[in-house]
């Protein structure tokens, strides 16, 4: 009897074809070689019917995962006609709820304690000058902090991809991802910090028709310098986390997210205020030093640009990658035009601790769960494949919420987590007396419900987007992590401005609201 082999060519990044044959079938040709006929002669000397199979390409051009998959489906070389397969990278998949909520947990109060800093510095640094003069810097800070976790996350979540279907495993290969991606997130961070300080002057001469040469070029420096600073070491603590995860046999979808999240936030609004206020304190005797910071900042731009090029890994994303984090800046702007309007007045200057918290659990959350539904799309073909696992294009609550696949079983996961998690944090806010405000019940109350409406919303419009990119040929993994982090800063920003209003509006005076 004639037997079948199918067989699926997958685009190398150096241009050559592999053959990728499943594990049931005849071993496959040498590594690097193109199949020959005489490769499929059956024992008794028939044919062999291949079928070929043509992979759709990326409609944005992003084809750097086409290289990753090829080492996740391919068989070990053998002399023989074994059709015994090597060890393969763990699945993420056979997760149960208590195991993904138990390597969930840690990193996601982690990343808490993280915002919670966060939260605990804004608070004292809006009464700096800078931040009294200069109230545009306000509306950089959802900007800052979105673009790290649009950078950080979505180089995590690429990362854990790669690192689940085995293209890490070598030092050749690990390498080759960290210079590629390290070199991509710095011309990204530059060029989108620039963008977010005209984002900053535009919105801040909006509403009062008042604009500063002098204050345009301090925040242009300010946010350029902090983008810059902050992907480099955050970059770096990536790296490292979804190195040392898989050592130990952790799903880095799981941990690298959070965990970048637990310093980030601190780190990027520290540089922020730290260089905005030294910059401000400049401008009165030193007027050059914030163009040269600027310029400074800018003149290494092709020395990025050259190395990500240079990468097979991150060429593609370095000309289709800017749309998602460009629109995610002006989005997160938009939120920090309500923080800047929201805490310049007097009556809820205590929101300023509050908002990095519930931004920040609120992207943790979410980036988790788009990073582990991308992985499990990956793991059953390429973009704009329409695989078994892919659910329907409009979703309903129900089959987000309360299915029995795995996916649903981490958003039930993760929705569980908000309470007791803001619990906590609110409870350390209070103990380290910051916030202005006394957590009186029906604050909590209206907190919790600004809480839990942010994730549920979030996790709704992930299952949705993951799903609706991956049939549009784009790699969720680049395009969706941005746009769901800058609208968690816009929806949270939001509901907990209006909860502020509603508390000041019904007299809620034992919270003590704006002291």
């Amino acid at each position: 009897m004639t037997s079948k082999l199918e067989q699926k060519e997958t685009p190398q990044a150096n241009g050559a074809v592999l053959p990728v044959v499943p594990g049931d079938c005849l071993a496959s040709p040498e590594r690097g070689q193109r199949a020959e006929p005489s490769d499929f002669l059956g024992p008794d000397g028939t044919g062999v019917e291949v079928v070929v199979l043509e992979s759709r390409a990326n409609a944005k051009g992003v084809r750097e995962e086409d290289a990753l998959l090829e080492n996740g489906s391919q068989s070990n070389e053998s002399d023989d006609t074994s059709t015994d397969r090597g060890p393969e990278p763990a699945s993420p998949l056979k997760e149960t709820s208590f195991s993904i909520g138990l390597q969930v947990l840690f990193p996601f109060l982690l990343a808490g304690f993280g915002t919670v800093a966060a939260g605990m510095v804004l608070d004292i640094v809006q009464h700096w000058d800078v931040f009294k003069y200069v109230t545009e810097v306000f509306i950089l800070v959802p900007a800052l902090l979105g673009l790290k976790g649009n950078l950080e996350m979505t180089l995590a979540s690429r990362l854990s991809t790669a690192a689940n279907i085995g293209q890490m495993d070598t030092p050749k290969e690990l390498w080759k991802m960290i210079t590629g991606n390290m070199a991509l997130i710095q011309v990204q961070a530059t060029v989108v910090g620039f963008l977010a300080s005209i984002a900053a002057v535009v919105f801040g001469w909006i509403p009062d028709g008042h604009f500063s040469i002098d204050h345009a070029v301090l925040l242009c420096a300010s946010s350029v310098a902090t983008a810059f600073i902050a992907s480099l070491v955050l970059g770096m603590i990536m790296i490292g986390v979804i190195i040392g995860s898989r050592k130990m046999g952790i799903n880095p979808d799981n941990v690298a997210t959070p965990i970048a999240a637990s310093l980030g936030d601190l780190i990027t609004l520290a540089l922020l205020s730290g260089i905005s206020w030294g910059l401000y304190k400049e401008l009165e005797s030193k007027a050059y030093v914030n163009p040269l910071v600027c310029a400074f900042f800018i003149s290494l731009l092709p020395i990025w640009i050259v190395i990500a090029k240079r990468n097979s890994a991150t060429r593609e994303v370095l000309y289709s990658g800017w749309e998602p984090v460009i629109i995610a800046m002006a989005i997160s702007s938009v939120g920090g035009l309500i923080l800047d309007r929201t805490v310049s007045d007097p009556n809820f200057a205590g929101m300023a601790v509050f908002t990095p918290v519930i931004n920040g659990v609120g992207g943790n959350l979410v980036a988790v769960q788009a990073s582990r539904i991308s992985t499990y799309l990956h793991m059953s073909g390429v973009p704009g494949d329409s695989p078994e696992t892919a659910p329907r294009k409009c979703p309903s609550p129900c089959s987000t919420f309360f299915s029995s696949d795995v996916n649903s079983r981490s958003a039930r996961v993760l929705f569980l987590l908000v309470v007791p998690g803001h619990l906590v944090f609110l409870y350390t806010i209070s103990s380290m007396q910051g916030g202005h405000t006394t957590l009186t019940l029906i604050f909590i109350v209206f907190y919790m419900t600004a809480a839990l409406l942010q994730v549920l919303i979030l996790l709704y419009i992930a299952d949705w987007m993951v799903h609706w990119m991956w049939g549009r040929d784009l790699d969720p993994d680049n395009f969706s992590i941005p746009y769901l982090t800058a609208l968690g800063d816009l929806i949270g920003t939001g509901l907990l401005a209006l909860s502020f209003h509603v508390l000041w509006l019904i007299g809620d005076r034992d919270s003590d609201v704006g002291d």
